[in-house]
């Protein structure tokens, strides 16, 4: 099988068990990662892995009005594109909480985060990011690198827009993973979105044995 392709939609179910996979590899070391980071003992749930299209998006996050904040690291390597880590107000505050020991009533609802928990949400994100790509790297042997990592607070909508700016040269789909983890009383669910550029998903098809 060949040709060129630009969407994860070519992918069979084994392959597609692949991408799983490296989903819940990647959320373990992610995990392992923020629990040495905290030295402290971190919980995770069994990752959902989907294929969504880049348009579907927006529907996981509720809607494209949501506050929310997105840690966005462009990868290099072998492969191209972008990993986006998002996490809403709530969990973005309970993680906060977790990473600065803190009780989860501590901060109001309305609160804006200090430059000090922007910078902490910011690595935090880069680290459980990094993690992810090292699972790819690691299961299909391509070399791959992020980027320094970029933070924003806003709309989703308006974070969402800076890939869909590029999504000329962007694919139709995204591997998109749900991790959620807990410290304590503490509960955290983010979402990654892995979106190769077209290029890339033949890059990732061949490490996959999809085309040859």
């Amino acid at each position: 099988m060949s040709g060129n392709f630009n969407s994860f939609s070519n992918f069979n179910d084994m392959h597609l068990d692949i991408l799983k996979e490296i989903g819940n590899i990647g959320s373990g070391n992610a995990i392992t990662a923020l629990a040495k980071m905290l030295n402290k003992k971190i919980d995770m749930e069994v990752p959902k892995v989907k294929i969504l299209k880049f348009s579907e998006v927006t529907e996981i996050l509720g809607c494209a009005e949501n506050p929310v904040v997105g840690v966005m690291l462009a990868i290099e390597g072998d492969m191209t594109g972008c990993i986006l880590f998002l996490l809403d107000l709530s969990a973005a505050r309970a993680l906060v909480n977790m990473l600065m020991g803190m009780d989860n009533k501590a901060m109001a609802d309305n609160a804006e985060f200090s430059e000090i928990e922007v910078s902490a949400l910011k690595e935090t994100g880069n680290i459980l990011a990094s993690s992810y790509l090292s699972a790819l790297s690691e299961l299909t042997g391509i070399k791959v690198y992020p980027s320094v990592p970029d933070i924003s607070i806003d709309m989703a909508g308006a974070i969402l827009s800076v890939p869909a700016i590029e999504f000329g040269k962007l694919g139709e789909t995204v591997l998109y993973i749900e991790t959620e983890f807990s410290e304590g009383c503490t509960r955290v669910v983010g979402d990654f979105f892995l979106v190769p550029d077209i290029e890339s998903y033949g890059v990732l098809m061949r490490a996959l044995g999809v085309i040859w």
